[in-house]
């Protein structure tokens, strides 16, 4: 079993040991290499390496999360959902843009994948994180949306498309 201070593992086997830990590594990406993108120059090189990053980082947590998912069956099965709203998005943002469609869209899906991502962790980890433990469960599901939804739309609003827009 893997020891993580304050955050209870289950005894689920090596193969799920496994797992757990590629699938730490790879949230830990994802949640650098997003928001990299989100502060970075639209289009820019920072910007489409960190999200490529976050993209493969995005594939591998949703990969791992199918694994310990099959083991833990059903109690995990809202995480699994989750999962599949972060994947789906970030491939339909990444596809959106590489087709040189909107970058509302593309920005709104992405800012999806990004928050499904943190709901995901916070609705697991949240009652066993200290300050977040004295919050209701139900703000687990709702405090990521509730700030992501106001910084997607200020995204939404601040871009300015450029006359030749680069497709990543």
């Amino acid at each position: 079993m893997i020891d993580i201070p304050g955050l209870p593992t289950p005894a689920a086997g090596p193969v799920f040991d496994a797992a757990l830990l590629v699938h730490i590594a790879a949230g830990i990406t994802s949640v650098v290499a997003g928001m990299l993108a989100m502060l970075t120059r639209k289009g820019g090189p920072w910007h489409v390496r960190s999200g490529r990053v976050f993209l493969g980082a995005i594939t591998v947590l949703f990969t791992t999360m199918l694994v310990m998912t099959v083991i833990r069956w059903p109690a995990t099965i809202h995480l699994a959902a989750l999962g599949t709203i972060a994947l789906t998005a970030a491939v339909l943002g990444w596809r959106n843009r590489r087709r040189g469609q909107s970058d509302r869209i593309h920005i709104t899906l992405m800012a999806l994948a990004y928050v499904a991502m943190l709901t995901a962790f916070y609705v697991d980890n949240g009652p066993h994180l200290p300050l977040w433990e004295h919050l209701p469960a139900w703000s687990f599901w709702i405090l990521p949306l509730a700030v992501g939804t106001p910084l997607t739309l200020r995204a939404i609003r601040r871009h300015r498309p450029q006359a030749s827009s680069s497709i990543q």
